[in-house]
């Protein structure tokens, strides 16, 4: 399963501050999940921003996402995102 997270940084966040905060779910968070095969976060040229992660299964995104709101570092990240600009979608891989 891919999964897709977009949106766009909070007025008056930094880029380089919403880094520190991406690296330290990456680390601290993220692969510290059952099921997570890879992470990474790319920066569109008009500003948007995306999250991409590929799941073993959806079980173990649902499970993540179970997890995700009440985790404090995955909350320090959240708080540099306009909560208005995010989507999520979902993909199933087809071989």
């Amino acid at each position: 399963m891919i999964e897709i997270l977009s949106f766009r940084l909070a007025e008056g966040a930094s880029e380089e501050e919403f880094l520190r905060a991406d690296k330290a779910v990456q680390e601290d968070f993220a692969y510290q999940q059952p099921g997570l095969l890879r992470r990474t976060t790319a920066r569109g040229a008009d500003g948007a921003w995306a999250v991409i992660d590929l799941w073993a299964s959806a079980a173990a995104a649902d499970a993540c996402e179970s997890r995700w709101g009440a985790d404090p570092v995955a909350q320090k990240m959240m708080a540099l995102v306009d909560r208005e600009s995010v989507r999520v979608e979902r993909y199933h891989e087809r071989d």
